[in-house]
C-alpha cells in the first residue's frame, strides 16, 4: 500500500534543515534565556536574532514580533486584549473564520458589552466588501475587524490591502489570521494597514507549538499571560528556544525558495484539478479553489457525488489506502458537525455529498495525485 500525505493545511512535514538547526540548539544552547550567565545569554541571542530575522522578512520592527505557542494563542492575544485595552465596542468578522477567531469572538460577545457583526460571504468564499464598508460606518473609532488572509478550508484569498485601506478610512483596527498564508505568499506588513496578525510555524515546514503575533508598535495592548517579563512583557513564560530557532529557519527557507517551490506546487495543483475533471464525474470545486488567480495554490476542496452509504466511509476508505486528507480543518476533525465554512457557502444539495480537502507541498508528486484519483475512481464506481 502506498502512503500519501495530502493534509499539509493541517500540518506540514519538517524540513531536514530545520530539524538539524533545532537539534543543534537543544544540544549546545540549552540555557534559560532569562539567565544572566553565558548559557542564558547564548540562548537569548538565538531568540533575538530570530526575532530580527522574522521582522526583516515582514518589513516590521523586531519589537513588534511576539513569540507565542502558535496561531490560536496569537489570535486570542490580539482579539481579547483589544477588547480589554482599546475600548473596542464592535467586532466585525465572518462566519468562515478559523475557530480560533470565531470561538474567541463568541466568548467576548457573552462576557463583554461588544456588538458582533458578521460580514456577508459570497458563494465563492470571498468577502462582500460593500457590506464590510457599511458595517465599518456603525462604530467609527471603536471597531476591530478580524478576517483571515487565506481560508484554511477552501483557500479563498482576502484582498488584505483593500480591507486594510477600508479600516484606515473608518479609523478601525485590523487583525488578520495569517496562519495559512505566511511562508506561502509574500507579505509586507509595512505596506499594509494592519495592526495584528497570527502565525503558526508548523504550516510552513516548521515545528509545532510555536508561532508569533505581530502587534503594531504603540498599539496599547497588554498581556494575557502573566508571571514574567519575557517577550517585551506581552507573554510570560520561558521561551522555547529550539522551536523559535526552528521557526526562523523554516521561514527563511520558505521565502528563500518561494518562487521555485510555488511554481512546482502550482503545477501540481493544476494537475490535480485536471485529473479530477477528467476522471471523477460530477466533481465540484468548492468556492474558488480551482481558480489559481483567486485561491491559494496549496489546496483544493472538492465535492464528490456518491451514495450516502459510500459517503459515510469515504475518509475511512482513503485512510486504509494510505491517503491522508481532511474533510475540513484538522482542528474540528473530532467534531460530529459538518464544516462551518462549507455550510456557509454551499447549497443544500451539495451539502448532502462529501467534500474533501486535499492540501499539498513541495514534497508531493504527480504520481501521488494519480494514486489518489485511482483510489477514488475505483471506490465510486465499484
Amino acid at each position: 500500500m502506498q502512503k500519501v500525505y495530502f493534509d499539509s493545511a493541517a500540518t506540514t512535514k519538517l524540513r531536514p534543515e530545520v530539524i538539524t538547526k533545532m537539534v543543534s540548539v537543544m544540544e549546545d544552547d540549552f540555557g534559560n534565556p532569562s539567565s544572566t550567565h553565558g548559557f542564558g545569554r547564548s540562548a537569548k541571542n538565538h531568540i533575538e536574532q530570530a526575532r530580527k530575522n522574522i521582522a526583516k522578512y515582514l518589513g516590521v520592527k523586531a519589537s513588534e514580533i511576539i513569540f507565542t505557542s502558535g496561531g490560536t494563542e496569537a489570535d486570542n492575544l490580539a482579539i481579547n486584549s483589544a477588547v480589554r485595552d482599546l475600548n473596542i465596542k464592535h467586532i466585525i468578522t465572518s462566519k468562515i473564520e478559523h475557530h480560533a477567531v470565531l470561538h474567541t469572538v463568541q466568548e467576548i460577545g457573552v462576557h463583554h458589552d461588544v456588538r458582533i457583526s458578521y460580514v456577508n460571504i459570497q458563494k465563492d468564499g470571498s468577502v462582500d466588501y460593500e457590506h464590510l464598508e457599511s458595517l465599518l460606518k456603525t462604530y467609527p473609532g471603536e471597531t476591530l475587524v478580524s478576517l483571515m488572509h487565506v481560508n484554511n478550508e477552501v483557500g479563498t484569498i482576502l484582498d488584505i490591502a483593500k480591507v486594510g485601506n477600508l479600516c484606515k478610512e473608518h479609523n478601525a483596527l485590523f487583525h488578520s489570521d495569517m496562519v495559512q498564508s505566511m511562508g506561502h505568499l509574500e507579505v509586507d506588513l509595512k505596506e499594509l494597514h494592519i495592526d495584528f496578525t497570527a502565525v503558526s510555524a508548523h504550516k510552513f515546514h516548521g515545528p509545532k507549538g510555536i508561532g508569533f503575533a505581530y502587534i503594531r508598535k504603540n498599539s496599547g495592548l497588554r498581556p494575557l499571560i502573566f508571571g514574567g517579563e519575557q517577550e517585551r512583557g506581552y507573554r510570560a513564560g520561558t521561551e522555547s528556544v529550539h522551536n523559535i530557532v526552528g521557526m526562523d529557519e523554516a521561514l527563511r527557507l520558505a521565502y528563500e525558495h518561494l518562487e521555485e517551490e510555488k511554481e512546482y506546487v502550482v503545477s501540481l495543483k493544476q494537475y490535480f484539478v485536471d485529473q479530477f475533471k477528467a476522471h471523477i464525474e460530477g466533481v465540484k470545486f468548492n468556492a474558488n479553489c480551482s481558480d489559481l488567480n483567486h485561491s491559494t495554490y496549496t489546496l483544493i476542496n472538492v465535492c464528490i457525488p456518491m451514495s450516502p452509504e459510500k459517503a459515510g466511509i469515504l475518509l475511512f476508505h482513503l485512510d486504509i489506502n494510505g491517503i491522508a486528507c481532511s474533510r475540513g480543518s484538522a482542528c474540528q476533525s473530532g467534531s460530529s458537525k459538518g464544516s462551518h465554512v462549507l455550510t456557509e457557502i454551499l447549497c443544500e444539495d451539495d451539502l448532502q455529498n462529501p467534500s474533501v480537502r486535499f492540501s499539498f507541498s513541495k514534497y508531493n508528486t504527480r504520481e501521488e495525485v494519480d494514486y489518489v484519483i485511482g483510489v477514488l475512481k475505483n471506490f465510486i464506481e465499484n
